[in-house]
């Protein structure tokens, strides 16, 4: 973290602070989906169990793949569309179609580190146009006849099954992906995820006076910015970012070092709630270095401008925070 400017935190409200009311409206839940529903569907189960007009995923998953989805709630809905580009992490099983050396599997699985060439399948939703992506890491973590358990970490939009496929081919004797599961997307990982009952146990809990469970399940939307790099601003500068002004670099108080132009950065108050998401048009060497300019560009503004500029009045009564 480097810090421009010293500041008292004084607007707004920490996330962890938020009541259960402000979550439902301002928060995100991770569902460990079971087989069968769509991602879609899963968006309206739980908004059906917490009563909710609006909900929104973080990313399709077929039907027959489980695991971690998010779930945004509420205006937080498309705060969770952060998470479509962020790195994700699958535990897999492929099936090898004929039997192989297990050095040999290894070493075709080993070879798909780092960046690849894929055509999305014929069932996809995207355009069927051969596109680069970045194999992070791949440890086998067993291998039992024909069968290879492994753990991918990748960038966002790797099709596992066409990974699968292409292993196969490199082997000379065929595989395809019988089984999957997402354990992480971006910074959230299936030790925060639970299931839809017990959503909605933890939602009929709170109905009925004990809210230690639903306090527990549902998280503020920040966390679905965690993985992108942040900006925090001065209690002054709040209210014109809520109305879509570009961050300034005297509005800056801290931020986080290694920032790029052109990155996607989280522009943020001083008490960690997310205001928007902006486009750096400095590194942060230059934000540091320099006194006037731009310093961000918003891409989606997510707190409300009226709920902003309202507690901004209420500061005039403790001007030495302005």
């Amino acid at each position: 973290m480097l810090v421009k400017r010293e500041a008292e935190a004084c607007l707004g409200k920490r996330p962890e602070e938020r009541e259960i009311e402000e979550l439902l409206d301002y928060g995100m839940v991770v569902i460990d989906k079971p087989k069968g529903p769509t991602t879609h569907q899963l968006a309206d189960y739980v908004k059906g169990i917490l009563k909710i007009a609006k909900c929104g995923h973080s990313g399709s998953l077929d039907p027959g793949v489980t695991g971690v989805v998010a779930i945004g709630l509420g205006r937080s809905t498309k705060v969770v569309h952060n998470l479509l580009k962020a790195g994700k992490e699958y535990v897999c099983i492929m099936h090898v179609h004929k039997p192989a050396e297990k050095g040999a599997v290894k070493k075709a699985v080993e070879s798909f580190i780092g960046e690849i060439r894929q055509l999305p399948p014929v069932k996809s939703a995207v355009k069927r146009t051969e596109r680069t992506r970045k194999i992070y890491g791949i440890k086998i973590l067993e291998i039992q006849e024909q069968d290879v358990l492994f753990i991918v970490e990748c960038e966002a939009g790797t099709y596992i099954r066409k990974l699968c496929h292409d292993i196969g081919r490199k082997l000379g004797v065929g595989a395809h992906m019988s089984e999957l599961r997402r354990t992480r997307v971006g910074l959230l990982d299936e030790s925060l995820a639970v299931s839809l009952q017990e959503l909605a146990d933890a939602y009929a809990f709170w109905k009925e006076g004990d809210s230690a469970e639903i306090k527990r399940v549902l998280m503020p939307m920040e966390r679905a910015v965690e993985h992108l790099p942040k900006i925090y601003v001065l209690d002054s500068t709040v209210e014109s970012l809520t109305h879509g002004a570009t961050l300034n670099v005297p509005g800056i108080s801290k931020l986080y070092e290694g920032i790029e132009k052109g990155d996607k950065v989280a522009v943020m108050t001083l008490k960690g709630e997310l205001i928007m998401t902006g486009i750096a048009q400095m590194s942060s060497a230059e934000m540091m270095k320099k006194d006037k300019g731009a310093a961000a560009r918003p891409d989606r503004v997510f707190m409300e401008a009226v709920k902003a500029a309202r507690t901004q009045i209420d500061l005039t009564k403790n001007p030495q925070v302005i």
